[in-house]
């Protein structure tokens, strides 16, 4: 009895290590670009082989950012109609205005496109923007951690092997094209770093009195230049 359950443990394992092997891994990566709280998130994705079976399908990054980092739906609804970025954000709507203290996460499913340069490799940039933290005790940034995306493909016309391609839970169309919502599976692949650090320029906190008069300052001087201008320029009727 032992032996018997012995031997379908062995040929059940034996059996998930062939199928590990027989599915090919991706790699993926993310890279920062430019610099200060304007930048633009480079997601990179290369399925080597996988490639290959994926031919005519839809390949996407799903990507996690923080409260301390935000996407801009005007941005991202210019540049989609110029065919320049595709993305679908959780949740549409976004206070753009909000500081991180009180905003809250935020889902982006970005379509990837083909890289010409190499096969099977695929790439996508997002325009990302930070927000306003609180001011700091002794340190001129704040540290936003951005985790590896996970990567997604969607095959609306051709079924995927459920062992190499489990489905993923994930509403969205293939394509900007698409009307409805497609089957998503997931890619197993090995992400070149975990985590992305942006470090985000705030404020320190024994600068806040001085600010605070410097803009109380500000405001009663042009106040004053304006009030000025009226009345040495200003045509005003006489009320009949």
């Amino acid at each position: 009895m032992a032996a018997g359950l012995l031997r379908t443990a062995l040929a059940a394992l034996l059996g998930a290590l062939r199928t590990q092997a027989a599915c090919h891994h991706g790699t993926v990566t993310q890279e920062l670009l430019k610099e200060g709280f304007h930048r633009d998130l480079l997601v990179k994705v290369e399925l080597g082989a996988m490639g290959e079976d994926a031919g005519g399908c839809a390949v996407a990054a799903r990507i996690h950012l923080p409260p301390g980092i935000y996407v801009d739906p005007y941005e991202l609804a210019s540049l989609q109609q110029h065919n320049v970025t595709k993305a679908v954000l959780v949740p549409d709507v976004i206070d753009v205005e909000a500081p991180e203290y009180s905003a809250t996460d935020l889902l982006v499913l970005l379509y990837l496109e083909p890289d010409p340069r190499c096969s099977g490799c695929f790439r996508a940039a997002l325009p990302v923007h930070g927000r306003y933290h609180r001011p700091a005790e002794d340190s001129e940034e704040a540290s936003v951690v951005l985790k590896s995306p996970k990567v997604l493909i969607c095959c609306c016309d051709s079924r995927l092997e459920a062992e190499c391609w489990p489905p993923a839970a994930v509403e969205a169309p293939c394509s900007d094209k698409a009307v409805g919502p497609c089957q998503w599976h997931s890619v197993t692949h090995t992400p070149m770093h975990e985590e992305l650090i942006l470090q985000v320029p705030v404020g320190l906190r024994q600068h806040s009195s001085f600010v605070c008069v410097l803009t109380l300052l500000a405001t009663v001087l042009c106040c004053s230049l304006i009030i000025a201008a009226v009345c040495r320029y200003g045509h005003f009727s006489p009320v009949t």
